[in-house]
């Protein structure tokens, strides 16, 4: 199964504007839109490669997400 993550941004930002803060970083499944933890995030989020999960300039991570994903990953 294809994973990627999905950025949610700060209550009140422009969202996928240049500089805006990522709130936490979700985890989705297959290019999708509702987070493993169960967040419905926004379409037109920034999304990153799942390989990237983890990574320190990519946090902070939603800890559901993150367990879900570890369980379905070899």
């Amino acid at each position: 199964m294809q994973h990627e993550m999905r950025a949610e941004y700060e209550e009140g930002s422009p969202g996928r504007v240049a500089g805006a803060p990522v709130k936490i970083w979700h985890m989705v499944r297959a290019n999708g839109t509702t987070a493993m933890c169960g967040r419905e995030l926004d379409p037109d989020a920034e999304t990153q490669a799942a390989d990237l999960w983890g990574a320190a300039d990519s946090a902070p991570f939603c800890h559901s997400c993150g367990a879900m994903y570890l369980r379905e990953v070899p």
